[in-house]
């Protein structure tokens, strides 16, 4: 007998039934335990960082976190899959082509009825973000789309790391200018009225905390230093100087609080110096 491969996924007993195709399936589930996830930094982007494990190598929990139907490719994180309006489900049906072949485009070869791997777990995410635009306001689609695109950058880096000189690198910065304009949206609409934030339980943006709308006010300022427009100063200056402020919100919330994450407060700090660094750079 051969020795039995490490195990970190398992086929979920419960069938699902796409609500677009009525395809039936299962989702492939993480495996907690066991030493599969040894937890190493957080970054910046309050993205976990996990060490190699001896047995079952790098595991990658992002790669598990969407819910895809294998056959028309209809997409959402776990608790929205059945929360497509009615009415739209035949434009979904009709628009399943496009979403196969842009998604196949980006990512070759990848088979939702084979187990996750780095690439279709990145193509899963693409697909969230693809696929919430079928949503209503009230499952807070865009703040949603956010978190998936930050998701997706974070895996296309890992599959630089693996496969230098595919583009990865290139793809991965693409996914979080996405995620910049998701987020900074998402305010947008959420003050206005014009979208509902109440939609989401869990803003993430990883999978082992829930750094709430702090969290979200956060990213929103971090990714507008980071990745917002460089080449008009005065744009620029006007980005930095409102992601100054979304900071300092985050400061006079967080000195009063003992609940507040440590590390949100100490990379918010961070951020604020490199900020006023930059600024104070361009004023002199």
């Amino acid at each position: 007998m051969g020795v039995e491969e490490p195990k970190v996924s398992y086929v979920s007993k419960d069938e699902l039934i796409c609500p677009v195709c009525d395809a039936e399936f299962h989702r492939e589930e993480l495996l907690s335990g066991s030493g599969r996830l040894i937890a190493g930094a957080i970054t910046d982007e309050l993205h976990r960082l996990y060490e190699p494990s001896a047995r079952y190598g790098n595991v990658y929990p992002l790669v598990y976190q969407a819910t895809v139907c294998p056959e028309c490719w209809f997409a959402s994180m776990d608790k929205d899959f059945f929360l497509l309006p009615e009415k739209i489900k035949d434009k979904v049906k009709l628009d399943m082509q496009k979403r196969i072949s842009e998604t196949s485009q980006i990512f070759p070869g990848v088979d939702f009825h084979e187990n996750r791997s780095l690439t279709s777990g990145a193509a899963s995410l693409y697909l969230v973000i693809f696929c919430y635009d079928y949503f209503s306001k009230e499952v807070s689609p865009t703040i949603k789309q956010g978190i998936a695109s930050l998701r997706a950058g974070w895996l296309c880096e890992e599959l630089h790391a693996k496969n230098p000189g595919e583009h990865y690198d290139w793809l991965a910065l693409l996914f979080k200018k996405k995620a910049r304009f998701f987020y900074s949206e998402a305010l947008k609409r959420e003050q206005s009225g014009a979208e509902p934030i109440a939609g989401i339980k869990n803003f993430g943006p990883d999978t082992d905390k829930n750094y709430a709308y702090e969290g979200m006010l956060y990213l929103s300022a971090l990714l507008n230093f980071k990745y917002g427009p460089m080449e008009d100063p005065l744009k620029r200056k006007a980005y930095l100087e409102e992601a100054k402020r979304t900071i300092a919100r985050i400061f006079g919330l967080g000195k009063s609080s003992k609940s507040k994450p440590g590390p949100l407060l100490e990379h918010a700090r961070n951020v604020y110096n490199d900020i006023n660094k930059e600024l104070n750079e361009n004023d002199d």
